[in-house]
């Protein structure tokens, strides 16, 4: 709070900002010497008492004592009262310009533009984040807080990745990214620390910042789409233990299918053309991915070697059918029906039947033009988890809690919640997204195929001692993970997400290599695919503002910090194993019951020692020693 701007009072299109400090001094390095200031003397206030809880809870958690969580609360909760005070008052500054009538509407235009560019900043971002970390592990000393921390262990790597990946990246910004000053004039060393800390603060909220707007947050979905089937298809064959790098090429061969299903099939299907294309898709990718997982099945073959090749295979034949309309075979020249006229390398036009259509067009019930968006997707999607988690004693919970979620879901689908979006391209594809998600988590944890399948990927050989056949567990894991891969072209056929509902050219297979990265970092799992894929379609949305407004720094800023953190979870995070994986309660237990007692295992306790895990920061050593009280 001490090194760091407190605020932004406002900020220019090139990112040049008007700082305010906890020391109440305020720093314009704006073009705009001459725009009134907010109020600040709240602010700062409401900061200084946010430092004297920082430093309270700081003295608590080194000593040790149970209250410490307490003070870590309220100085988040004065963080925030402050980011809400400042906020209210640029809302203010902007409705006196607003109302100011000797202003011109370019003038107010520019000013309410530069007023809305302002908010907190690191000053006020990190103590609202430390309290919250102190409160959790103050909490921690609770028996149901405990075991709930405990329970959310999985997150550990990802987060931790996630921190050091941000922690590196400020400093490849402050490195690179020269300090921003509009003013004209001369920076001393304090003034420029400033204007670079400010720098940081601005590059992460521009790339976080689509998740506070509905238009950009938008954007993020459609990026995040591709990169959800992708991510599955790599996840779950991590999970059978196999590695699919073969998502391109089935990506691919999904959109082709697609494609040859919604231009070509009769136009007297009507409404199953569009299921049948999806269908296509699926079946696409699944060949390509049965392909190599037949291939290991029969002959051992390496699945990374011949998917990296049907990669090829299926680019080539991508190639062929849209690249050229005719090609010569044996002295002789052949037509192609699947190239559009013209020069650009695409199919032809899907049926409209076949074409997925924006979500805001198939959610919208606003009338006389209005768009609003039904709340009736929400309300079942809301009711039917609710149910679920206040029926688990029951047994067909989940047939109860779907039909609850569908009569509401049609009770109140005419209830609209008014937006104003232009533009959007998010479309259905992104519900096909979640229910693949959905259907993973189904079929690997709900039924015996996917327990057949995990223990194939845990250990081969004793799932074949079990009775379990490794060979067909291959091929079946391979041909799922493909048809996830290939479900990824209905975004980009069926769902003109390349502004066209055609096959083109320019379809971005890479996101198939990017699928790698999504499933690391969701830990294979597919609440964490559909996570990771929005973080990245977020930070990818928000690059383009970071390009447009800065010069040093660009999208590359994203690419660093996807590597870091595939680079920092490979590295699980640098946390010890006692952290992310610590031995049974009942080995703790016994390793407790003394040295000469066995474990469960049989191993002896003293050899258990080693493992136990870290002590819990919100629980007094001294009350342990005096009966765990």
């Amino acid at each position: 709070m001490l090194l760091a701007p407190l605020a932004t009072l406002g900020r220019g299109f090139s990112a040049d900002a008007v700082l305010l400090h906890l020391s109440g001094s305020v720093m314009n390095l704006s073009a705009n010497q001459e725009a009134p200031l907010p109020p600040t003397g709240t602010i700062v206030a409401l900061a200084w008492a946010t430092l004297a809880m920082m430093v309270a809870t700081l003295v608590g958690a080194l000593r040790r004592q149970n209250w410490f969580w307490i003070t870590g609360l309220i100085g988040s909760v004065l963080a925030v009262t402050a980011v809400v005070t400042l906020g209210n008052s640029i809302d203010e500054q902007t409705a006196r310009v607003m109302a100011d009538s000797a202003l011109r509407p370019g003038a107010k235009r520019q000013l309410r533009n530069y007023y809305a560019s302002g908010g907190m900043n690191l000053g006020l971002f990190l103590p609202v984040l430390a309290g919250l970390i102190a409160a959790g592990a103050g909490l921690s000393a609770r028996d149901w807080w405990w075991q709930t921390f405990n329970r959310m262990r999985g997150l550990l790597v990802p987060t931790a990745a996630i921190g050091l990946a941000i922690l590196v990246g400020a400093l490849v910004v402050l490195i690179v990214q020269p300090a921003v000053n509009q003013s004209g004039a001369a920076l001393g060393l304090w003034s420029g620390w400033l204007a670079k800390a400010d720098m940081v603060y601005f590059v992460y909220s521009t790339l976080f910042a689509p998740l506070t707007a509905l238009n950009p947050l938008l954007d993020s979905l459609k990026l995040a789409t591709p990169l959800i089937f992708t991510g599955l298809s790599v996840a779950f064959a991590f999970r059978t233990g196999l590695f699919n790098i073969g998502a391109p090429g089935q990506l691919t061969m999904g959109a082709i299918g697609a494609m040859l299903v919604g231009v070509y099939a009769p136009a007297s299907l009507g409404w199953a053309l569009l299921p049948l294309s999806v269908l296509a898709a699926a079946l696409g990718g699944a060949l390509w991915g049965a392909i190599p997982g037949v291939l290991k099945a029969r002959f051992g073959s390496s699945e990374v070697i011949n998917t990296i090749m049907l990669n090829y295979v299926a680019s080539a034949i991508f190639i062929f059918m849209i690249g050229n309309d005719k090609f010569p075979f044996l002295g002789r020249e052949y037509s192609l029906p699947f190239k559009a006229e013209g020069f650009e390398p695409r199919s032809q036009e899907l049926q409209e039947a076949a074409q997925l259509r924006p979500l805001l067009s198939v959610l919208n019930v606003g009338q006389n033009g209005a768009v609003a968006v039904s709340i009736g997707l929400l309300v079942a999607t809301a009711a039917f988890f609710g149910l679920r988690l206040a029926l688990r004693r029951q047994k067909n919970r989940s047939l109860i809690a779907a039909a609850a979620a569908l009569i509401l879901g049609a009770l109140t689908w005419q209830i609209g919640i008014p937006v104003s979006v232009t533009g959007s391209q998010l479309n259905g594809a992104f519900l096909i997204a979640l229910v693949c998600a959905a259907l993973f988590g189904l079929l690997m944890w709900r039924t015996a195929t996917g327990y057949a399948l995990r223990a194939v990927g845990l250990s081969p050989k004793a799932a074949e001692y079990g009775g379990i056949s490794v060979a067909r567990g291959t091929i079946l894991a391979m041909t799922i993970a493909g048809m996830f891969a290939g479900l990824a072209g209905t975004h980009y056929v069926n769902g003109g997400a390349l502004d066209e509902y055609r096959l083109k050219g320019n379809m971005p297979v890479n996101v198939g290599f990017d699928g790698i990265a999504v499933a690391l970092m969701g830990q294979s799992t597919p609440a964490g695919v559909v996570a990771a894929s929005v973080l990245f379609g977020t930070i990818d949305t928000g690059g383009i503002d970071v390009d447009q407004k800065l010069d040093t720094i660009n999208r590359d800023i994203v690419t660093v910090l996807k590597a870091l953190i595939v680079l920092f979870i490979a590295a699980g995070g640098f946390l010890s194993r006692r952290v992310t994986d610590p031995p049974p309660p009942a080995l703790l237990a016994s390793a407790k019951a003394g040295p000469g007692a066995p474990s469960l295992d049989g191993t002896s306790a003293a050899h258990l020692e080693s493992s136990t895990p870290l002590p819990n920061v919100g629980q007094n050593p001294e009350h342990d020693r005096d009966g765990d009280k």
